[in-house]
């Protein structure tokens, strides 16, 4: 399995996103299993990420950074993953690269969250099968882009199905 630092949104990001997560269920799309689900973006994956690491991200100076979520992408082509892209800001990249310089001897690191390959987006839904893609699309290309504002930050251990909120959020 693999291990994560991931940024949370406010509170109505949170809840625009989780709609748009009911729509594309609707579609017999896959459905957040439990509470631990939430929306979020991923900014470093690794194999295993050290305890000292969860204390450095816990004194890491942290201020809320204001985002937009953007347009939608499609990753993949045989089972795509449908997400909805975050527009890049000067004060997100530095975030970013202050958290990869945490993590970046962790084993397992994938070139592609690095700095200078990595690509915010949320997740909107995951292995999607081609003949539902068209579907899925039309199911929430009429929300347009919106504000957020990325308040926390979190580590999932997908070994344990475990969050540990260690800066803001909830």
């Amino acid at each position: 399995m693999v291990q994560s630092v991931e940024l949370l949104l406010d509170d109505t990001s949170e809840a625009e996103v989780r709609g748009q997560w009911a729509r594309l269920a609707g579609l017999g799309l896959a459905a957040p299993r439990d509470d631990t689900h939430r929306p979020h973006i991923t900014v470093a994956v690794a194999r295993e990420i050290w305890p000292s690491i969860d204390r450095a991200l816990a004194d890491l100076d942290f201020a809320p950074v204001p985002i937009r979520l953007g347009g939608l992408l499609i990753f993949g082509a045989r089972r795509p993953v449908l997400v909805r892209a975050v527009t890049v800001t000067e004060e997100l990249l530095d975030l970013h690269r202050r958290i990869d310089t945490m993590v970046q001897a962790c084993p397992g690191m994938p070139a592609n969250t690095r700095p200078g390959a990595w690509m915010p987006h949320v997740t909107l839904a995951r292995r999607v099968a081609p003949e539902q893609l068209g579907a899925a699309v039309n199911a929430v290309a009429t929300d347009h882009e919106f504000p957020a504002v990325v308040v926390g930050i979190r580590r999932w251990d997908g070994d344990a199905r475990r969050e540990r909120v260690v800066i803001g959020g909830r």
